[in-house]
This record gives structure tokens, C-alpha cells and sequence, in this order.
């Protein structure tokens, strides 16, 4: 990362996801002008950094502060009470990156003006381990040097990419988003069967664990060579146990797919729910 903030960085909350970029950002350098952090609950190791000042809420944050980003990271129920003392902050210069699930740009204009350049982000939780992937939509008022810089800044947890159409942030929630925990279910459904098949429960965990883990990585590590579906070719002997199992997980009716897509879409209607 080339990129370097000349401004401080002010973040709205330092939970799991913020907590996850602020590391990213102190690592990288991005935000060698500093960081200010409004979160009641101090975390001891950031609050040591000599780039991070902390306080506890919006109002005391000094009105000269002029950051050049704003990342708002805190539960969508909590935005509504604290974004009104972010609107001082709302210039030209400024923009605001949201983490926020289903708080909509319209939502941000309302609360910040018209004018305010905000992002709206979603990301998902393999940021903490340096392994996100989140996609961004900027609205009207960022401008193309904003929309970078709000890029570079979540590469520093894993890769991010922009979109023009804000209603993809449904689907991107519904897919990425919510995504680890459809794996983690798979992993906690292979050990049960296992189990069921015979196996002792810590030998079936590890490996439903390792066997997810490490065909994701075979998947990542092959990208634009092999194909998913080529892979799953590779394992499976024609008339053996894996085309076996893959007979009933393939199946037109009830089999994986169908579940997927009734799954994704149930996610999606309720990420556009959430956003009105």
C-alpha cells in the first residue's frame, strides 16, 4: 500500500469489525496521521498505540479535528442515536465509510445532508483474520481519489471492490456477508454425519474442519486456472463413494443448489427489508 491518510482517521466504534481494520490500518501505515476512536469500552492494546486517541463519545471529539475519513462501525440499531453528532464532520473533504448492514446511502444522506460523501461498505468476518472480502458502492459526492482511499483502507483486511448499482449490496450481503456462517453450518453438518457414519465426534470435526479449510484454499490457490467445478470433477470417480454422495447433494429437486439459491434469496429479501 502506497496510499497514506494526510488527515486522522475517526472511527465509530471498535468491536469485532473495527477492532479488525484498526489493527489492518496500524500494521500498514495507511493512517501514519492518526487515529481517533469514539467507543465507550477503551481495548487496552489500541488505547497503548501512540496513533490512537481515544474517547468516549461523539461530543467530545475536538470540532477541529477534520478527518479525512469517517468509518462508521457500530450495530446498525445503535446509528440512529449516535450519527447526529457526526454531522459537524460532514464536509467536502470528508468522507464516511459505513460497515452497517442495511443502512442505505438515502439513510446517511438524511442524517449527515445532502452533500455528505459516504460510502456504504459490506464486508464480511474473515476480515479479522486478514481474509475479508468487502464491496463498496461510493454515492454521488465521493470523489475518485475518496473512493480509492476507501478502498486501500479495507484491502487492509482483505480484498475490496467497488459497484456503481447500490442494490447489489443486497445480494453481496446475502452471499459474502452472511457467507462464513453457511460454511461454518456445512462444517458443523459434515461432523454430525460423520459421527453418524461411525466416526468419534473430535476425529469427525477435524475432519469436516480440515477438509473445508483445505479445499478452500485449493479453490483460492488455483483461481483463474481451475475451475470449482473441475476440481470437483478431479475427486470424483465415476460409479465411486464421491459420485455417490454428490448424486444426492446435486439433485435437482432438494438437492444443495436449490436450498443455496432459496437460502441467498431469503437473505437478500431481508437485507432490502432491513434497509426501509
Amino acid at each position: 500500500m502506497n496510499q497514506r491518510l494526510k488527515r486522522p482517521l475517526l472511527l465509530m466504534g471498535c468491536g469485532k469489525m473495527g477492532g479488525a481494520m484498526l489493527e489492518g490500518w496500524l500494521k500498514s501505515g495507511i493512517a501514519a496521521a492518526g487515529v481517533t476512536i469514539v467507543d465507550p469500552y477503551q481495548n487496552e492494546d489500541f488505547a497503548k498505540h501512540p496513533d490512537v486517541t481515544y474517547y468516549d463519545t461523539a461530543e467530545t471529539v475536538p470540532a477541529d479535528l477534520n478527518p479525512e475519513v469517517i468509518l462508521l462501525a457500530v450495530k446498525p440499531q445503535q446509528m440512529d442515536d449516535a450519527l447526529a453528532a457526526y454531522k459537524k464532520f460532514a464536509k467536502p473533504d470528508t468522507v464516511f465509510i459505513s460497515v452497517a448492514a442495511g443502512k442505505t446511502i438515502a439513510y446517511f444522506e438524511s442524517h449527515l445532508g445532502a452533500e455528505a460523501a459516504v460510502i456504504r461498505a459490506m464486508p464480511n468476518t474473515p476480515a479479522a483474520i486478514g481474509q475479508g472480502i468487502t464491496v463498496c458502492c461510493p454515492n454521488k459526492n465521493v470523489s475518485s481519489a475518496q473512493s480509492e482511499m476507501g478502498i486501500t483502507l479495507l484491502q487492509a483486511v482483505g480484498e475490496a471492490y467497488n459497484v456503481d448499482d447500490e442494490s447489489l449490496i443486497d445480494p453481496v450481503t446475502a452471499l459474502s456477508g452472511g457467507g462464513p456462517a453457511y460454511v461454518f453450518w456445512m462444517i458443523e453438518t459434515m461432523t454430525e454425519a460423520g459421527i453418524k457414519a461411525g466416526l468419534p465426534e473430535d476425529l469427525s470435526a477435524r475432519l469436516s474442519l480440515m477438509t473445508v479449510a483445505g479445499a478452500g484454499q485449493l479453490a483460492l490457490s488455483t483461481a483463474g486456472e481451475i475451475e470449482p467445478s473441475q476440481l470437483r470433477i478431479n475427486v470424483t470417480s465415476p460409479g465411486g463413494t464421491t459420485a455417490e454422495a454428490l448424486a444426492v447433494l446435486m439433485n435437482e429437486e432438494n438437492g444443495l443448489q436449490p436450498i443455496m439459491t432459496q437460502a441467498i434469496q431469503a437473505a437478500t429479501d431481508r437485507s432490502i427489508e432491513l434497509a426501509k
